[in-house]
């Protein structure tokens, strides 16, 4: 379960005190937008990074709780320089808000719930497969909007990992046209001659509108080999396949069992986010 459905849940028995990093200045333990929920029954959602600058921001956030008057208050918001006050090597400055809610904060006209939900970027996985739901499950708490398809019938688990959409699509490839602009694809059928035709049908959407920033294909450099020629045969150019990533997964991860494969693909997705954003390399 997602940390803000945590808090969704815990706010039917509970108030709490909503702590965000507002902004930041050098090297700080998470960035900014990054939240936890302190509860007045005493439980806590989510991190803002841990060490002592979490524990200050517990404390603080338990005292406005409580109604207890302070020297900073009524403040929303609280500078913390890390490195002279707070003694954590990083050193850099975080600004904290603090925002005392209620369950009537999670109506959507409160706004609570697209503040403080993650950017999710849309992955669509092709497979059913043991590894298929391996990483439906690592995907799953990871800031991706994650549409899991096959063309089988009771290959999905019941109920599904929160927040993953599970679509029935017979003959799969015809999925593809209709994935969100900027998917990234990962492909991963029970079979090789469908696992074909949706590499097919990504190469053919990305020839017509660009918009898939990664297709990755498991398998062998041998069988992706295969794949080249025959994809060659249906039209398409060398310089097209290169958009193709097989094998998937981080180098260096060689284990086989799906867990790990899972891994190795999830921290590559990671990978290609931070490659993405604004200001990287």
């Amino acid at each position: 379960m997602t940390d803000l459905r945590l808090l969704w849940d815990a706010l039917e028995r509970s108030p709490a005190c909503l702590v965000r990093v507002e902004s930041t200045e050098g090297s700080v333990p998470r960035e900014a937008g990054a939240w936890m929920a302190v509860l007045a029954d005493g439980r806590i959602v989510g991190t803002i990074g841990g060490g002592h600058l979490e524990l200050q921001a517990i404390a603080e956030a338990r005292r406005r709780l409580a109604g207890v008057p302070g020297p900073a208050r009524p403040q929303a918001s609280l500078r913390f320089a890390l490195g002279p006050t707070l003694g954590q090597c990083c050193g850099g400055v975080v600004h904290l808000g603090f925002e005392c809610i209620t369950a009537a904060d999670r109506a959507p006209a409160a706004g609570l719930a697209q503040r403080l939900a993650p950017r999710q970027h849309p992955v669509a996985l092709f497979g059913g497969g043991h590894v298929g739901h391996a990483l439906a499950r690592a995907l799953a708490p990871l800031p991706f909007a994650l549409t899991w398809l096959d063309s089988r019938d009771g290959v999905f688990p019941q109920p599904a990992p929160d927040g993953v959409a599970c679509e029935h699509s017979d003959p799969v490839q015809q999925a593809v046209p209709g994935l969100a602009p900027g998917s990234r694809v990962l492909i991963m059928s029970f079979s090789h001659a469908e696992d074909l035709d949706v590499v097919a049908a990504c190469l053919r959407r990305q020839r017509e509108q660009g918009d898939l920033p990664f297709i990755g294909l498991i398998g062998s450099r041998t069988k992706w080999a295969t794949f080249q020629r025959r994809l060659r045969g249906r039209g398409f150019a060398q310089a097209e396949l290169d958009h193709i990533t097989c094998p998937i997964g981080v180098p260096g991860i060689t284990g086989k069992e799906p867990a790990v494969i899972a891994v190795a693909v999830a921290a590559q997705l990671l990978m290609t986010l931070e490659a993405a954003a604004p200001g990287s390399g």
